[in-house]
């Protein structure tokens, strides 16, 4: 948390993640915490399943 208040407004900051945005609200556990990452992120969810798991098949 401390690298994104520093850097909060000032510099871009790429956070990557495979949860959906729903579940990142639980697992920061904090809801005003998760509401300032949140809040003017710009959000790419990919449709489909897992690369992952269609190459382990």
């Amino acid at each position: 948390m401390e690298i994104i208040e520093d850097r909060h407004g000032r510099l871009s900051t790429i956070i990557a993640s495979q949860l959906s945005v729903n579940v990142s609200y639980e697992v920061i556990g904090e809801s005003a915490i998760a509401n300032a990452i949140l809040y003017k992120a710009h959000r790419i969810e990919l449709p489909g399943e897992s690369m992952r798991k269609l190459g382990s098949k």
